[in-house]
C-alpha cells in the first residue's frame, strides 16, 4: 500500500489559507469543508469569492444557471468583473512598489517590473490595442517566450474586454497560421525573436512565414508616448476571456473557451487554498503561455498579489541545476514543474542550491512515478514541501483532483476532489468504486466555475467529447483509483489504458516497474494488438548516461513489479522520447507510430525527430 509522506505539522496548518477559510466557513475539518463545497455551491463560491479578495464591479444576481442543462450552466449571473483590475490594477493601488514580475534570460539577464509599472504598461498596451481597431470580443494572439511581456500582453487583451489567444512559443508556422486562422485573431503580440538551449529562435520570421495578414506588435513595447489612462472595462461575468487550443489526437486541435468571472474564480481558488499562494510570494511554473498552466500562473498569481518569475528558455539550460537555481536566487516559495521533467533532472543529481524558501511544489500533467516523486519530496524538498499533484486539463481551466498542504498526502497520489467538484469513479456498471481501489472512469457529477463554455465555433464536438456518455454527467477521460483511506490515484488517459487479458492496467504502473530498473531513466507503455491476449505491453525505454540494460531484464523486472501476465510482450532502448516544451510524453504519437498509423496532430512537440528513432528500432 502506498504510503503516506506528508503530515502537516501546527505551524503550517496556521498558516495554510485553507485553515483561514474553515474557520470562516465554521466547518471541523477540510474533508468536511470539500464535501460542502461541491454540494452547497450558492453557499461556496461566495464564500471563496469573498475570503480571496475579488471584486466584482456589480455583485451577481444568482450564483449559477443552469437552467439550460448542466453543460452550458453559467456562473455569478449577472455580475460584472475584469481580470486585468483584480491581477493587476488594485495591487499597484495597494502595494505599487511590490515586484510583480521577473523576467531571467538564458543569457543570465534579469528584470523585474513592479505592480505600478505593470499596470502602466498593461494600460498603455491595451491604448495600442484600441488603436489598432481591436474591440470587445476581439481575438489577440499572443506568441510570446516566458518573460514580462506574457503578463502585459495578456492583461492589456482582459483590460479592454478582448479574447487571448496564446500560441505555444515553440510552434512552426504552420501550427502558427492554424491558430490565427482557426481563432480569427485581429492582432497577434510577438517580438523579433527569443532563445531556446541557447539557440535562435525567430519568432517574427516564423509569424511571416505563415502567410496570415494580420497586425503586428513587437515586444518589448515601445509605450511612452501613450497617456495610459484607459480604465479597465467591467465585462459580464461570462464574458470570453481566453480561446486555447489543445493538442487533437486526430484532425485540428480544439479550440476550448473560458470567461472572466469563471476563470478567474477557479484559479485564484486553486492558488489560494491548494498551492496556498499567499499575497507577497513568489512563484515560478516551468510552463509555457501556450499550455493551460502558463494562464493558470499569470491568473493565479496576480489574483493573490504574488510575484511571477518568468524563465525564458529550457529549465536545464545553460546548466542542469538552472531549476534549482532560479528558486534560490528569487526565494521562489511555490514551484512548478512535471512529473517528466522531474525525471529528466534526477540523473543530473542532487542540487547543492539553497531551496529553503519553498513552501509547495505544483505538479501536473501525468501520473507520477515512485521513485521520481520521492526524490523531489525527500532530496529536493527536504520532506517538508508539499507536492500538490493537481489533475484537471484545458477544459477543466483548474483542477478536479489536489490535495492540499493541511492534510496528510500519500506518495504519488492526487489527494481526492478540488474544492468544488463532485468527483466520482465509475466501473463498468455505472457503479461508484470509490474507497475499493478499484480502477474507474473519472467523472464529475455537477458543473463548475472553470469548466470550457465549449468549443470555439463547435459546441456539438464539444458535447459529444464529455457529456455523451452519461446524461449531465462530465466523463473526462482518464482512469482513476480512490483507496479505503480516501487517497485518490490517476493511472493515465482511458484511451491509453492497456487490457491485457482482460485485465486493466494504466501506462504510469508498466512505465513505473520499467524505470525501477536501476539502468531505466523514464520510460512510454503503449499497447500493442496480441492474438491471445488481446492486448500486450510494448515499452521504449531510455537509459541513464553510461548504463547498459538488455531487454530481456528490463522485461523480467516489469514482470517481477507488477506479475507475469503484464510482462511487456517488447522493450526497446531509444535515445529520447517524444514531449511537448512542458514536458509531457505524448503516449499517442509513440504508439501510432509504433504502429505505423496516423499519429494526428503532432505541433506540440519539442522533439518530433524522436518519433523517426522510434520508427527505425521496431521496423
Amino acid at each position: 500500500m502506498t504510503e503516506v509522506v506528508w503530515r502537516p505539522d501546527e505551524a503550517v496548518i496556521e498558516r495554510a489559507n485553507a485553515t483561514r477559510l474553515m474557520r470562516r466557513a465554521g466547518v471541523a475539518n477540510y474533508h468536511e469543508l470539500v464535501r460542502r463545497s461541491y454540494e452547497e455551491p450558492d453557499w461556496f463560491w461566495p464564500l471563496c469569492v469573498e475570503d480571496v479578495g475579488l471584486e466584482f464591479s456589480r455583485p451577481w444576481e444568482r450564483v449559477y444557471d443552469d437552467s439550460r442543462g448542466p453543460e452550458w450552466t453559467t456562473w455569478f449571473v449577472g455580475g460584472r468583473i475584469n481580470i486585468a483590475r483584480n491581477c493587476v490594477h488594485r495591487w499597484a493601488e495597494r502595494r505599487p512598489d511590490a515586484v510583480a514580475a521577473v523576467g531571467l534570460g538564458e543569457d543570465g539577464s534579469r528584470r523585474e517590473l513592479s505592480f505600478a509599472q505593470l499596470s502602466r504598461d498593461v494600460t498603455r498596451l491595451a491604448e495600442r490595442l484600441v488603436a489598432l481597431g481591436v474591440e470587445p470580443g476581439d481575438r489577440v494572439a499572443i506568441f510570446l517566450p516566458m518573460a514580462p511581456e506574457v503578463a502585459v500582453a495578456s492583461h492589456a487583451i482582459a483590460h479592454i474586454g478582448a479574447i487571448q489567444v496564446p500560441v505555444f512559443s515553440g510552434f512552426a508556422a504552420p501550427a502558427v497560421a492554424q491558430r490565427l486562422q482557426a481563432s480569427e485573431a485581429k492582432v497577434v503580440i510577438t517580438q523579433r525573436e527569443s532563445s531556446r538551449r541557447g539557440k535562435r529562435v525567430p519568432m517574427l520570421e516564423i509569424l511571416e512565414e505563415t502567410g496570415v495578414d494580420i497586425q503586428v506588435v513587437l515586444a518589448p513595447f515601445e509605450l511612452d508616448e501613450l497617456p495610459g489612462e484607459l480604465p479597465p472595462l467591467e465585462v459580464d461575468s461570462e464574458h470570453p476571456y481566453l480561446l486555447t487550443y489543445t493538442s487533437g489526437t486526430t484532425g485540428k486541435p480544439k479550440g476550448v473557451v473560458h470567461v472572466q468571472g469563471g476563470f478567474l474564480v477557479s484559479i485564484a481558488r486553486e492558488a489560494c487554498y491548494q498551492a496556498d499562494v499567499h499575497e507577497g510570494d513568489v512563484m515560478h511554473f516551468a510552463t509555457d503561455m501556450g499550455w493551460i498552466m502558463g494562464p493558470w500562473t499569470v491568473v493565479g498569481a496576480g489574483a493573490l498579489g504574488a510575484a511571477i518569475v518568468f524563465a525564458e528558455g529550457a529549465p536545464d539550460w545553460p546548466a542542469p541545476d538552472r531549476l534549482w537555481r532560479i528558486v534560490e536566487q528569487e526565494r521562489v516559495t511555490s514551484l512548478g514543474l512535471s512529473p517528466t521533467l522531474t525525471r529528466a533532472l534526477l540523473p543530473h543529481g542532487d542540487p547543492t542550491s539553497d531551496l529553503s524558501s519553498l513552501r509547495t511544489f505544483v505538479t501536473t500533467g501525468e501520473p507520477w512515478n515512485p521513485e521520481p516523486y520521492r526524490w523531489l519530496f525527500e532530496t529536493i524538498g527536504r520532506s517538508r514541501v508539499p507536492v500538490i499533484n493537481c489533475s484537471g486539463g484545458t477544459e477543466v481551466g483548474a483542477c478536479f483532483l489536489s490535495p492540499a498542504p493541511v492534510v496528510p498526502i500519500k506518495s504519488c497520489s492526487v489527494g481526492g476532489p478540488a474544492l468544488g467538484m463532485a468527483m466520482d469513479i465509475l466501473g463498468e456498471d455505472g457503479g461508484s468504486l470509490v474507497g475499493t481501489g478499484e480502477v474507474g472512469e473519472l467523472v464529475c457529477r455537477r458543473p463548475f466555475p472553470g469548466m470550457t463554455r465549449g468549443f470555439w465555433r463547435d459546441p456539438e464536438k464539444y458535447l459529444e467529447t464529455y457529456w455523451s456518455r452519461l446524461p449531465g454527467v462530465w466523463v473526462h477521460g482518464d482512469w482513476a483509483s480512490a483507496d479505503e483511506d480516501g487517497f485518490w490515484f490517476l493511472h493515465g488517459r482511458s484511451d491509453d489504458t492497456l487490457n491485457i487479458a482482460g485485465k486493466r492496467i494504466g501506462p504510469a504502473e508498466l512505465e513505473s516497474a520499467a524505470v525501477g530498473h536501476p539502468a531505466v531513466r523514464e520510460a512510454a507503455a503503449i499497447g500493442v494488438p496480441h492474438e491471445v491476449k488481446g492486448e500486450t505491453a510494448w515499452i521504449f525505454c531510455c537509459l541513464l548516461p553510461g548504463a547498459e540494460a538488455t531487454e530481456a531484464e528490463v522485461a523480467a523486472h516489469v514482470a517481477g513489479e507488477l506479475g507475469k501476465a503484464f510482462k511487456p510482450d517488447r522493450i526497446f532502448f531509444v535515445d529520447a522520447l517524444p514531449k511537448t516544451r512542458s514536458a509531457k510524453i505524448v503516449r499517442r504519437a509513440v504508439r501510432a507510430k509504433a504502429l505505423g498509423a496516423d499519429p494526428g496532430d503532432l505541433s506540440s512537440l519539442e522533439n518530433p525527430e524522436s518519433l523517426d528513432e522510434i520508427e527505425a528500432v521496431v521496423a
